[in-house]
């Protein structure tokens, strides 16, 4: 018996149990989180119901400090129902089934800024596109949600800008992987509250200067950890941010 090469095979069972034992508490945390979001729907909506019934019995006349007691129930029936819906998409990309393939990130980055060119109105955005993107290896539809929500992000907070400017590169790693990066001139952030920067529902702005519940960010790091990969942030106050992602290979 060889006792150094009993205590590796005892050390790799240990850890394959353990990563099980990870595995299926993810699922049932999700599951919880899921069923959670999916059982206060009901709830939620009679509250929405009954202070419109409430609104209409009263009807012109109502008490104006009544009528923001209302508006304060009603607006916070509607924050609610966005955070369930924050909670349920984290919850479905937690569980989804990757199918991965090849994805063309230059066809997706051009595919999901054509989407998003119809609330750009008003706005003047200078998009600076790597010609030569990297091929990722993913499940297409949540790659695409993470470029998505990277893309959405430097568009919000580049709202103010007289000019935003959105660069998006990426290259090949050395292991075979990817890395893509997204870097704005918005608002930027405190390094110092980076971890609270992909948690979700953590706002690092006050939601009068920007809309959103906080969720965006922490469904990119969702997308990219179900990958096998990491996302990280770095920027300062008033100077922008500067996103990047990091995709493992194929055979990873």
């Amino acid at each position: 018996m060889n006792p150094a090469g009993g205590t590796a095979v005892s050390a790799q069972q240990q850890l394959q149990r353990l990563e099980r034992e990870l595995a299926q508490s993810r699922q049932a945390l999700e599951e919880f989180t899921a069923s959670v979001s999916h059982d206060l729907r009901a709830p939620l909506r009679h509250v929405s119901a009954f202070v419109q019934i409430a609104r209409e019995d009263l009807g012109d006349g109502v008490d104006p400090e009544v009528a923001a007691h209302l508006d304060k129930a009603a607006d916070s029936a509607a924050h609610l129902g966005q955070l369930m819906d924050g909670l349920l998409e984290l919850a479905r990309i937690g569980r989804a089934e990757l199918q991965p393939e090849p994805v063309d990130l230059a066809r997706l980055v051009d595919d999901i800024r054509h989407q998003m060119q119809g609330g750009l109105q008003g706005r003047e955005v200078v998009w600076q596109v790597a010609p030569d993107l990297p091929l990722a290896h993913g499940d297409v539809a949540l790659l695409h949600q993470l470029v998505a929500r990277l893309l959405d992000n430097a568009l919000k907070f580049t709202r103010d800008c007289p000019q935003a400017r959105i660069e998006i590169s990426g290259r090949s790693t050395a292991d075979g992987g990817v890395e893509i990066q997204v870097r704005d001139n918005g608002v930027g952030f405190d390094p110092r509250q980076h971890d609270r920067l992909f948690r979700p529902f953590q706002r690092l702005h006050s939601a009068k200067a920007f809309d959103g519940i906080g969720i965006g960010l922490a469904l990119a790091r969702r997308v990219a950890e179900r990958h096998g990969g990491t996302i990280a942030a770095s920027g300062e106050v008033g100077k922008g941010c500067s996103i990047r992602v990091r995709l493992p290979p194929a055979h990873a």
